[in-house]
């Protein structure tokens, strides 16, 4: 079984800002495959679950905990339906790269992600795939976390929904064929399509 977790904050007031794009995709991907999100049973703290059956099982989720906690229900996730590393994606926002950018990683650090880096604490390795959605830096004046923590701008929301569309589908194809077709296909320096 694949695990496809986006990562976010709950609540209205974080709802469509640039560090939900995690619950964006994972929304996305439930919405295609008509699955419900419901909270995932009592061992899992704060996570709205859903489950695909069939030829290829996957449950797709989005932690509650707020980001700095991510890891705690990733690990639970993981222990309860238990899932290996190999088949865990962690699907976050990445300021490096520029709005509707994808890059795909079959493991690697936190990269200054504060989510990532409760994820590789509570798993105890780096081990796991990531598909880091780009959303700028914004204005190197601002604070980071108000850059991340505020809503689209006009023209990023005219492309968001394809953005998220193409992170969805970047998601889906892991789930079928893994991490390395993913960053074949949707990293910038692969010669697969456009992803800018």
């Amino acid at each position: 079984m694949k695990l496809i977790v986006g990562l976010g904050n709950p609540g209205r007031e974080y709802r469509d800002t640039r560090h939900n794009v995690g619950f964006l995709v994972a929304d996305e991907i439930a919405r295609r495959h008509q699955l419900s999100m419901a909270m995932a049973p009592a061992q899992v703290p704060e996570t709205f679950v859903a489950k695909r059956y069939g030829a290829e099982p996957m449950l797709v989720a989005k932690p509650l905990t707020f980001m700095n906690r991510s890891g705690d229900a990733v690990a639970a996730l993981a222990r309860y339906y238990d899932v290996g590393v190999a088949d865990l994606l962690v699907v976050v926002d990445e300021v490096a790269l520029p709005f509707g950018r994808l890059r795909a990683r079959a493991h690697g650090s936190a990269g200054g992600h504060n989510g990532l880096k409760s994820v590789i604490e509570r798993l105890g390795t780096s081990e796991f795939a990531r598909l880091r959605l780009g959303v700028g830096r914004g204005d190197p004046r601002r604070e980071l976390s108000d850059h991340v923590l505020a809503k689209f701008e006009p023209i990023e929301r005219e492309g968001l929904e394809e953005f998220i569309t193409r992170a969805a589908d970047a998601a889906e194809m892991f789930a079928v064929e893994g991490i390395q077709r993913v960053m074949n296909v949707y990293n910038p320096d692969a010669t697969g399509p456009e992803v800018d």
